[in-house]
């Protein structure tokens, strides 16, 4: 079943989501910021001048006379070889497939608010995920998967760009996000991952969450989407609208302030089957019309409010009745609709007889929101969470499959970076990255095939870590060993704590739990200024 509009005509195969029912439209007409905005949520209350630079909030949106340029698509798609320190290998001698007609599709799925420790295969014992379990065990698991920022839009903005996350102004975000009453947006001359398979010929689509600007120049449509549902930021901010390209098809519940559940029988309840319909749909049409496909499917949960439909609601053991804290009760029976979406997805990739030629990628935008307790999920061992430069902000649950290409049921403990799947997509896909522009990730077709390193010139692993303002430069990584900036003040709003300078052996303690900065003096100095030159380095090349 599926919403009842021309543009989303009922098919005639079996319902694919819970039986809920359907979300009726409303004949609302495009989005608009001019609808009336009520503030919710304690965090939007809590985010003051004192810890946010709230001048951006007042910064005016720059008025765009054009829409970013379209890259010039290339009949015989290369894959630029960037020569300049930090850019992305382009894939070139990357192992990456000979030509093969078709080129592979991509699926890659992104959850929100999904702690390390959130799913089975990661050492959940309360959580059921057997379906991602089960994608573990046919293909590739890190251990060290590190996002782009540890709050939404920056982390957003780092995936889809392929960019370190300040190479780009994400103006007008205020605690590091855009909000209902933004005016501003990533900028449409940002090239993203969607842009780059479109001119090699892909149908593209985003299904779930974007959050990078809500007015019509910066909504997926004009960021190489060709379509878009779901919705425009997260499931906690008022007004909500589930939108429909750039159209508002109906309003969704929001939670009261503080509150982090919605009953069964809400609209939000309702997402995850929608959002897998049509996530099938997509692929189903793009199989038929034989062209391949890029599904970014963003589903918005475990974010808060959590809502689970009746089919799910309840089927999870009670956090007191089993002893936990956390990953339990409402929070798993949202991550086990989470997993049931994700089997569907595949199991209809192998209906089709195309899930040998189709690479898919499950991971989450940032660690668990700890602040919500047995609501917020679980970073396992891994210390604090969402809005933190400690591991639990930045290291999360990252599986790929590609049945037949990537190595089945490894483990592997290399660290890997968000920025590097926009360089994989694009060697994977023989989509050409744009010359004249830094991108910082690697092709990790070469570690997925079992054949090597992301890059032996490129080690030791290094890497830099955003504070939610996506500005102030949080800690850095190089090989085993993490420098984090002494913290006044908090670090957010959420990750209330100050520090001196850490230092961390991340080999020998992930979980940060003995500092060692006293003891290598020499080692802190180092990388507090390794630090502080890429993120000049990183400023020095910014684009709007």
């Amino acid at each position: 079943m599926e919403l009842a509009t021309d543009a989303c005509a009922p098919r005639q195969e079996p319902e694919r989501f819970p039986p809920n029912g359907p979300v009726a439209t409303d004949g609302a007409g495009r989005y608009s910021v001019a609808v009336p905005m009520r503030l919710t949520r304690l965090h939007r209350l809590l985010a003051t001048p004192r810890l946010f630079g709230l001048c951006q909030l007042f910064g005016l949106r720059q008025l765009l006379a054009i829409r970013r340029l379209v890259a010039v698509r290339r009949a015989a798609a290369l894959v630029v070889a960037v020569a300049a320190v930090g850019c992305s290998d382009s894939g070139a001698g990357s192992g990456g497939p000979a030509d093969t007609s078709p080129p592979p599709n991509v699926v890659f799925i992104f959850v929100d608010d999904l702690g390390y420790g959130d799913l089975g295969v990661y050492g959940s014992a309360a959580v059921k995920t057997p379906n991602l379990d089960a994608m573990a065990e046919s293909g590739v698991r890190f251990t060290q998967g590190y996002v782009g920022n540890s709050v939404c839009t920056p982390s957003r903005a780092v995936l889809l760009t392929g960019r370190q996350g300040t190479r780009q102004v994400l103006e007008g975000t205020l605690g590091g996000v855009y909000w209902p009453d933004s005016t501003t947006g990533m900028a449409p001359e940002q090239v993203t991952i969607a842009d780059v398979v479109s001119d090699a010929g892909y149908k593209t689509a985003l299904v779930g969450k974007w959050h990078l600007g809500h007015d019509p120049e910066f909504l997926p449509t004009a960021q190489g989407f060709d379509e878009f549902f779901g919705l425009p930021y997260s499931n906690d901010m008022d007004p909500l609208p589930l939108m429909e390209g750039e159209t508002t098809i109906d309003s969704l519940e929001v939670a009261a302030l503080a509150q982090t559940r919605l009953d069964s029988d809400t609209k939000q309840a309702t997402l995850t089957g929608q959002y897998t319909d049509r996530a099938i749909r997509f692929i189903r049409e793009s199989h038929e019309a034989e062209r391949p496909f890029f599904l970014y499917y963003a589903n918005n949960f475990p974010h808060t409010p959590l809502a689970a439909s009746p089919t799910f609601a309840g089927t999870s053991p009670a956090c007191e009745d089993i002893g936990a804290t956390q990953g339990c009760g409402l929070f798993a029976d949202v991550m086990a609709e989470l997993d049931w979406s994700v089997g569907e997805i595949l199991t209809e990739l192998d209906t089709l007889g195309i899930d040998d030629n189709t690479l898919v990628v499950f991971t989450s935008d940032n660690g668990a929101w700890l602040l919500w307790g047995q609501d917020g999920g679980s970073n396992g061992p891994l210390r604090e969470g969402k809005s933190s430069t400690f591991e639990g902000g930045y290291r999360v649950p990252m599986i790929a499959q590609w049945k037949g290409t990537y190595q089945q049921g490894t483990v592997e403990d290399a660290p890997v970076m968000m920025v590097d799947w926009m360089s994989t997509i694009a060697a994977e896909t023989g989509a050409a990255l744009p010359e004249g522009r830094t991108f910082d990730g690697l092709s990790l077709g070469p570690l997925l095939r079992g054949e090597g390193p992301r890059d032996p010139s490129r080690e030791p692993f290094r890497m830099l870590y955003y504070r939610s303002d996506n500005e102030t430069p949080g800690a850095y990584r190089e090989g085993k060993w993490k420098y984090k900036a002494p913290v006044v003040m908090g670090e957010s709003v959420y990750a209330v704590y100050d520090h001196d300078e850490l230092l961390f052996d991340l080999d020998a303690d992930p979980g940060e739990q003995d500092d060692l900065a006293a003891a290598n003096p020499d080692i802190v100095s180092r990388l507090r200024d390794a630090m502080f030159a890429a993120d000049a380095e990183a400023k020095s090349s910014r684009t709007p």
